[in-house]
């Protein structure tokens, strides 16, 4: 740990808690040997530690760092101090090698104990030995350790100890420097689980700072990407699907990341997650009405679904996935919008000519006759084949039925609206003749039409301003020409 491995103190070959007398007869020695070209060595200059340079550069910023009181708080939060007989006889070992014993003799005043005025320095001393070890486990004792000394009564006594007796400190502030400073430590070293892991034996206050500093960066990349995804749509309303799907893309993980640090219950992770949904939900909604507005060809249906869902599935509070639930059944509805509406054409269709052939039928039933007067069934039956223009017939439905529709027709899922569909084309085909059956072959597109001309290219296609309408019989229909009621009566010859 480079807090440790580069510490002033140890750079300037002192233990943390020297006298301002004792640095400052290091400083003097430490220049005369750099003026004589000697090698300046320490007994501190511990074997389990690298080596150091100590360049005049290096030594003149070591003495600097520890000239005022705060400096040398946080320095030597990350050195050792002898203040007793006990840290006296483990430093001994630690300058002989011996680490493992020095930790042996720190750890039987801290283990399981609390701080007090004679063991609050082990607190320290065996906190920085766990610092430099590699084990998760051991580092996260070290870190237990400083953080239990730094709360305790006695930390106070820590610091006049390492700094001027009159000065005093904020023990929460002095959390916060540790923390950001070994976060700094672990940045490239571990994840943000495993880092949060490190601190999870320490106090309420160490742990509300923690999730502070984990939660700072994926809430402000959130809130910036709700922010750049909203103002992109505004002005593009067209590519608002991509929108929406890399704004959910782009916040997952911090989404997770923040629900692990602060629950599913935390205010702030609900407000941040029904605006990610929010704007997934008006992403779908813009993309849907813009795509219709430009009669875009592709799917955009299916596409506006997929992002109502994510907004579904990200929503948090019961208001918010109400309404994504709200937008899914709306868009379910309008899924097999073209099914229904060419279903409810031809029924009309159909229903007209039904009721022309009952009413033709019914008069010419009704009608009296004289004396060897009969039917003519053939005529008849003519003039109700004739009751509706069929042309026109033929036209409705090349306007109202258009090509694409059939190809989503052709994709959907109900069956019993695909078998009423089928017997309704095949009713209307049968009434047709070769011409008029060529001009919309296209939706019997499950079988082909015989005519006795070739295949023409694609009907032109329209849309009617009502096509979000398929409810009942579509007032438009009524365009198609009346009801023509002719009966042909014939008289027999005795």
């Amino acid at each position: 740990m480079k807090s440790i491995l580069n510490n002033p103190y140890r750079i300037a070959g002192i233990l943390s808690n020297s006298s301002e007398k004792d640095i400052l007869k290091q400083k003097s020695k430490i220049k005369r040997f750099s003026e004589v070209g000697k090698e300046i060595t320490s007994e501190y200059d511990f074997t389990f530690l690298n080596s150091i340079q100590r360049t005049n550069s290096v030594i003149d910023k070591a003495f600097s760092d520890i000239e005022q009181n705060q400096n040398k708080v946080v320095h030597s939060l990350f050195w050792f101090t002898n203040l007793n007989t006990v840290d006296n006889t483990a430093i001994q070992h630690l300058i002989s090698g011996n680490k493992k014993k020095a930790i042996e003799i720190w750890d039987k005043l801290t283990d399981e104990k609390d701080v007090t005025s004679k063991n609050f320095s082990a607190f320290n001393n065996i906190g920085t030995l766990y610092l430099l070890e590699n084990s998760k486990e051991e580092i996260k004792q070290g870190i237990t350790a400083k953080i239990k000394l730094i709360v305790s009564e006695n930390f106070k006594d820590f610091v006049h100890t390492v700094a001027d007796e009159t000065f005093s400190i904020d023990k929460n502030k002095q959390i916060e420097i540790l923390i950001d400073e070994l976060l700094t430590q672990f940045k490239s070293k571990y994840s943000t689980a495993e880092t949060m892991e490190l601190f999870s034996n320490c106090d309420g206050i160490t742990q509300k700072y923690i999730s502070k500093k984990f939660t700072e960066e994926p809430i402000h990349k959130i809130e910036t990407q709700i922010e750049q995804c909203s103002k992109k749509r505004s002005k593009d309303k067209s590519n608002a699907y991509k929108f929406g799907t890399d704004l959910y893309s782009k916040t997952k993980s911090e989404l997770t990341l923040l629900k692990s640090i602060v629950g599913n219950t935390n205010l702030q992770y609900k407000m941040l997650a029904d605006n990610i949904a929010k704007e997934l939900q008006q992403c779908s909604i813009d993309y849907f009405n813009e795509s219709q507005e430009l009669e875009k060809s592709n799917d955009y249906l299916e596409e506006a679904m997929k992002l109502a869902k994510l907004a579904e599935s990200v929503a948090v509070n019961e208001a918010t996935k109400s309404k994504a639930k709200e937008n899914i059944s709306t868009l379910e509805g309008m899924k097999d919008r073209e099914l229904n509406q060419a279903i409810d054409i031809l029924k009309s269709v159909k229903t007209a000519y039904e009721t022309n052939k009952a009413k033709i039928t019914k008069e010419v039933l009704e009608m009296p006759m004289g004396y060897n007067q009969s039917i003519n069934w053939t005529k008849v039956n003519q003039m109700i084949e004739q009751s509706l223009d069929w042309n026109k017939v033929v036209e409705l439905i090349k306007e109202t039925i258009p090509y694409r529709s059939i190809e989503k027709i052709k994709n959907t899922d109900k069956l019993t609206k695909i078998t009423e569909f089928k017997t309704l084309v095949d009713f209307i085909l049968g009434k047709l003749n070769y011409s008029q059956k060529n001009q919309i072959k296209y939706i019997c597109y499950w079988k082909t039409v015989s005519t006795t001309q070739t295949t023409t290219s694609r009907p032109t296609t329209s849309t009617t301003s009502n096509s979000n309408n398929n409810e009942g019989i579509p007032t438009w229909l009524y365009w198609v020409g009346g009801i023509i009621l002719l009966i042909i009566l014939s008289k027999a010859c005795n």
